[in-house]
């Protein structure tokens, strides 16, 4: 029930002693700031980790060929195999589980040697032959055009997507790619689409210098029949491709005659482990957040209890006279609960507040110069504002209980007695 003589008595005790109540009150919002800003800066290095993996279907693998290490089937030890077509249709009729089958040739890169031409203008890039699925795996931002198609795969046809990197490196400043031909390794093709890297696990300028084709086109131009360089795996929502790596493995290895113990003659990258392990590490970052927080925190609350208890000293003869004209013991350690509960919600939610403009400050600096690797849009739910607040009662009625316990044990006489 409100009471306002309560609170005015409240507030007069606040304020008998300013300086000593703001000094109590920064430990409070010293502990509740840093402890918002910690889980600020860890969701914002979680955001810009997890943004590197892009539109990438996070439950993906990819797998690609190496040197047996040993020998099986009279076939020797160090040999090189490939993939075959036929393996991707195995995968697909064997595990219903998997969403996506994408297998991809490649050639060329573009540190290497220059293998694209156009008029007068060469360049060294990295050339894939892909199905039009490919692009729900991997994440890219079609620009003009559109991507590789089935009907291009049926067809044969010699088209492609280059990447902007490509442009800038074989077309002037303005020019229109579409409709036009490049020439690969002595093969034309024409462009039908241009991208750009959205996000990459890998090296961006890499991917902005790629240029896809069909893989069917691909195989033909270039000789490469029905092998198959690599496999990009997606799995249905609600299955781990980790789970059912062990039976691929185990598939595509009885299928290239490769001993079921070698370990080195197929690679594989994990995309949804390595999304597994970096929330994994979040996860553990949040909570030493919460834990250094919590403990800079506590200090706060063993000020604001340390203060009271003092207060209660200062003001021992008149909780003896208020017990002697028949206050009860709860009364008094009400009162104390109250002035330590309000001390420490109001710095608390300065300390909040402050937070949050420091926050607000870090998104506007990075709005304004552009991203930073690896951090983006450092920010708290509201989940953990409620949380913060739960902590900032529940330290509160701590920091006063002590106080308020010592203040209710003292005898009205006793007290009456001490000048």
């Amino acid at each position: 029930m409100f009471s306002k003589d309560r609170w005015d008595e409240i507030l007069e005790a606040l304020n008998a002693n300013k300086f000593r109540t703001l000094l109590t009150a920064f430990g409070v919002f010293w502990g509740i700031t840093i402890l918002v800003l910690l889980l600020a800066l860890t969701n914002g290095l979680k955001n810009g980790v997890t943004a590197g993996f892009g539109n990438f279907a996070t439950n993906s693998m990819f797998v690609w060929t190496q040197q047996t290490s040993k020998p099986y089937k009279g076939l020797p030890k160090g040999r090189r195999f490939n993939f075959k077509l036929d393996d991707v249709t195995a995968l697909k009729n064997d595990f219903p589980q998997l969403k996506y089958v994408s297998p991809r040739n490649q050639l060329g890169g573009y540190s290497g040697a220059n293998n694209v031409i156009r008029g007068t203008k060469t360049g060294a890039f990295q050339v894939n032959g892909d199905y039009p699925e490919f692009i729900m795996q991997q994440p890219m931002d079609i620009l003009q055009g559109r991507f590789v198609s089935y009907s291009d795969i049926d067809a044969n046809r010699k088209v492609c997507v280059i990447g902007t990197g490509v442009v800038n490196g074989l077309y002037d400043k303005g020019e229109d790619a579409l409709g036009t031909y490049i020439k690969i390794n002595g093969v034309n093709f024409m462009v039908i689409g241009t991208f750009k890297v959205s996000n990459s696990q890998g090296d961006k300028e890499e991917d902005a210098n790629t240029i896809f084709v069909p893989f069917t086109a691909f195989g033909q131009a270039f000789n490469f029949a029905d092998n198959v360089g690599w496999l990009a795996l997606t799995a249905h929502d609600g299955t781990s491709i980790t789970t059912i790596k062990p039976q691929i493995m185990e598939t595509l290895k009885s299928r290239r005659k490769v001993h079921p113990d070698d370990e080195r003659a197929i690679g594989n990258f994990d995309l949804s482990e390595a999304f597994g392990r970096v929330n994994g590490l979040f996860a553990i970052l949040g909570f030493v957040g919460y834990f250094v927080g919590a403990l800079v925190l506590m200090s706060g609350i063993i000020g604001i209890s340390n203060i009271m208890l003092i207060v209660v000293k200062e003001r021992t003869k008149e909780i003896g006279v208020r017990r002697a004209l028949g206050a009860s013991p709860w009364t008094i350690k009400s009162q104390i609960l109250q002035e330590s509960l309000i001390l420490t919600i109001l710095s608390g939610m300065v300390g909040i507040t402050f937070a949050a403009g420091i926050i607000w400050a870090f998104n506007y600096a990075l709005d304004a110069n552009g991203p930073v690797e690896n951090f983006a849009n450092p920010s708290v739910s509201m989940s953990v504002v409620i949380v913060a607040l739960v902590i900032l009662v529940v330290s509160g009625l701590l920091a006063g209980l002590i106080p308020a316990n010592s203040a209710t044990k003292m005898k009205p006489v006793d007290a009456l007695r001490i000048d």
